[in-house]
């Protein structure tokens, strides 16, 4: 899982009868050195997006846009043509994507998606339609907890 901005506008090619579409995300932590000086480091994540997720994120995201993104690790390799060597690239293939900010923040809404694979975040169940969200927060409305029966140690006269 990770929350992070596009570097770039996603790019999207047909591989086979499938739709991929590629992106990258940075993530970005603060935090002191051992002279107490304010650092900050930034990792750049490759994102495959395969099938009809992938063409949503042709169609909505665009670079700078803060997305979260919830996958699995896939690690390839290829023989580097000029130098021989064998080389290791790592990519998170996106399995859910949530577009997150305002629509002030990057001109589109606000909206959730899938691949269609089980997820705690899946709201409903056409996937290519918007999740609900309370307000312009970006955020799935929270929901209500599952009310407990009160018990007897409950009705203490606590002022709150």
């Amino acid at each position: 899982m990770l929350i992070g901005r596009l570097g770039k506008d996603p790019v999207t090619r047909q591989a086979g009868s499938s739709t991929v579409c590629n992106f990258t995300i940075a993530t970005s932590e603060t935090f002191k050195d051992a002279q107490g000086s304010k650092q900050e480091r930034t990792e750049w994540h490759n994102i495959a997006v395969w099938g009809r997720l992938g063409e949503i994120c042709q169609q909505y995201l665009t670079k700078g846009r803060e997305v979260y993104i919830e996958g699995k690790l896939q690690t390839r390799s290829w023989d580097d043509p000029k130098s021989g060597e064998k080389k290791y690239a790592t990519d998170i293939v996106c399995t859910d994507m949530q577009m997150l900010g305002s629509q002030r923040d990057s001109g589109a809404g606000s909206g959730g998606y899938s691949d269609g694979g089980a997820s705690n975040y899946e709201r409903q169940a056409d996937k290519t339609q918007p999740r609900d969200y309370q307000g312009d927060s970006g955020y799935p409305a929270p929901s209500a907890p599952p009310s407990a029966p009160m018990l007897e140690s409950d009705k203490d006269d606590l002022p709150f």
